[in-house]
């Protein structure tokens, strides 16, 4: 949805939310659309433990990414926050507050955002 203020447009804030099971465990998804890019938030209790940013380049075909806060060994957030920007070509901030036990988690839970996205793109 496009508003203006004060002669300017700008795009409203849209909020969306989903929840899958996924090895036994439910994971809950919070995006929210902001005006060229979009926060992502996957997590299974709420928690809000690290954000990375990641943006495309024209220098570099690799978007560029970093840790806005939390452990930096947890290279999870900005791992997916890299291909998500890579994939949708706009600015993507990302939490992933799951432990990092078990790599086929973050592979599913990445192909669920991945279905998610192609799903409601304008979610996105």
């Amino acid at each position: 949805m496009t508003q203006t203020q004060n002669g300017a447009a700008f795009d409203a804030i849209s909020v969306h939310n989903f929840s899958e099971k996924i090895l036994e465990q439910v994971i809950h998804f919070h995006v929210m659309k902001l005006s060229g890019g979009f926060f992502l938030w996957v997590g299974s209790s709420p928690v809000l433990s690290n954000l990375a940013v990641s943006m495309s380049s024209r220098f570099d075909s690799m978007p560029l990414s970093t840790l806005v806060i939390g452990d930096p060994s947890n290279t999870a957030p900005n791992s997916l926050a890299q291909r998500l920007a890579k994939k949708t070509k706009k600015q993507v901030f990302v939490s992933y507050s799951l432990p990092m036990t078990d790599s086929n988690l973050s592979l599913l839970v990445e192909d669920r955002i991945k279905k998610e996205l192609e799903l409601h793109p304008e979610h996105f």
